[in-house]
């Protein structure tokens, strides 16, 4: 088992953030990935939607708070973003190549995840089953990232590393972390 931690960095701005910590865990056992997040900080200022009764797959999840990954298959233009929102709702989108060919991946008809709002902050974990994408003996990259929507409607995205001169989650040198 491969179990890394992580903390993502704001991309620079000009803009005040409150005081916030993106931390968490990554790990793949044989094709099971598993991913936890925890959001810590002054978390009445970012607009955080309520846990959704009936979470579904939705479009255009970054637009609000939204926690993310892209994995893609070692030395492959391939790759697939997972969006989970703090409400339960959730997508996944295939990609041919940098921002190429989006389609929705229809491989993962659910993909349920836990979110716990806990004293020190918000909550979320993972597990996924990469089966249907990827096989267990290849090696994969991912970029971890989070869109952050504050109340004020101002949007920060943070990451694990920042390649390019703007926020952009889908630059392939940014997927770091080696399963």
């Amino acid at each position: 088992m491969n179990d890394q931690t992580f903390s993502l960095q704001p991309f620079p701005s000009t803009k005040s953030l409150p005081n916030l910590k993106i931390v968490g865990n990554i790990a793949r056992n044989g094709n099971k990935l598993a991913i936890r997040y925890m959001l810590e900080g002054d978390l009445k200022e970012i607009a955080i939607a309520p846990l959704s009764n009936t979470p579904s797959r939705k479009h255009e999840l970054w637009k609000d708070t939204c926690f993310e990954f892209f994995v893609s298959i070692k030395d492959s233009l391939r790759y697939w973003e997972f969006n989970l929102s703090p409400a339960g709702h959730w997508n996944v989108y295939h990609f041919d190549g940098y921002r190429q060919g989006m389609q929705e991946e229809t491989a993962f008809t659910i993909l349920p995840f836990n979110v716990q709002n806990q004293a020190e902050g918000l909550a979320l974990a993972l597990d996924v089953d990469l089966d249907k994408i990827v096989l267990a003996e290849q090696a994969i990259e991912v970029s971890i990232t989070t869109v952050i929507k504050h109340r004020d409607g101002e949007v920060t995205y943070w990451a694990l590393t920042h390649r390019g001169v703007e926020a952009d989650f889908h630059l392939q040198d940014s997927f770091i972390v080696k399963l």
